[in-house]
């Protein structure tokens, strides 16, 4: 059972998150030859004062 974590930035429409939780979820079973329904996917969000690139925060750069 494949479990996937996603992180992201928050602020995106649940409609971007269904796309992508659809898409990951149809690229592991064509790679790993497992069904649908053993894809478990864990998107967790963060502020952009919660994640930062070579020593700038993400709500700074903004």
């Amino acid at each position: 059972m494949p479990i996937i974590q996603i992180h992201l930035i928050e602020g995106r429409p649940v409609e971007k998150k269904r796309k992508l939780v659809e898409s990951v979820t149809e690229s592991v079973c064509r790679v790993l030859g497992v069904p649908e329904d053993q894809v478990r996917i864990i998107l967790s969000e963060m502020a952009p004062e919660h994640y930062a690139v070579g020593g700038v925060l993400k709500h700074d750069t903004r």
